[in-house]
């Protein structure tokens, strides 16, 4: 009887757990939110370009000159003293700081969608370069997420149900130069997202011991049409190749 009892009690122990990490509420900047996102992944690759000039930053450790003023981002001045860096981004012109593991201002939904589609990503789905600057010594990247402020869920997210994170040496040292690639973003409109959301950025790093460490936004350009391809190539190539075969003739009746 008791091992009956004592079974039950575990199946119920196990079912509330499993519930709750199905769930999977997570509680960051002081506000409980939700997963029910998708699981982004760290690639040791470089994305293409300088920051400064190609790539909008949306979590800085350094203030970034070439910014467009429309296009707001956190500054958390990191000079290297920092060993924790928690920070969310923030949508203050020329950059701005909300404080440490605090929930800054949000992008509306709008306004990255116009961004990514402006600087040819249509399909609404991009990545987050990566720039980390060390002594030598591997820093760790902890998580990274985007959620949308409106309804408290996680829409995409990198380990950020499961603590461990990874180490994350630097690539190619210089500020301005990312070093990793997070990919797997979507912000088109669906249940996850509806027209007005406010979507926010999250990082955290542990282990940080030299100059800052940034996230940039990179645009997954769609290639343009080739070159004559299409309808119009079809017939010119079809005129060329009448007109070669009439010279031959021409060249053969002589």
């Amino acid at each position: 009887m008791r091992n009956h009892i004592l079974a039950a009690a575990i199946g119920a122990a196990c079912a509330i757990l499993g519930a709750a990490s199905s769930r999977a509420d997570v509680i960051l900047g002081g506000q409980v939110w939700k997963n029910t996102g998708t699981t982004l992944s760290l690639d040791p690759v470089v994305p293409d370009g300088n920051q400064p000039r190609n790539i909008v930053c949306v979590i800085c450790g350094d203030n970034q000159p070439q910014q467009p003023l429309d296009f707001g981002y956190t500054n958390f001045k990191n000079s290297g003293n920092e060993d924790s860096l928690i920070y969310f981004s923030t949508n203050v012109s020329k950059g701005g700081n909300a404080g440490f593991d605090t929930v800054g201002l949000p992008y509306d939904g709008a306004f990255l969608r116009a961004y990514l589609a402006a600087n040819g990503d249509p399909n609404l789905q991009f990545s987050i370069g990566v720039d980390v600057n060390d002594t030598g010594t591997a820093q760790t990247l902890e998580s990274f997420a985007l959620l949308n402020l409106t309804q408290h869920t996680v829409l995409a997210q990198y380990s950020l149900f499961t603590p461990g994170g990874a180490l994350i040496p630097s690539q190619n040292n210089g500020t301005g130069f990312p070093d990793y690639t997070l990919s797997g973003f979507d912000i088109n409109l669906g249940t996850d997202i509806k027209l007005g959301d406010q979507l926010v950025f999250y990082a955290r790093i542990s282990g940080a011991n030299d100059g800052p460490d940034s996230f940039f936004i990179v645009p997954q350009a769609v290639p343009g049409p080739v070159v004559g391809a299409g309808a119009p190539g079809l017939v010119a190539a079809c005129l060329g190749l009448w007109g070669l075969h009439r010279r031959r003739r021409a060249s053969l009746s002589v």
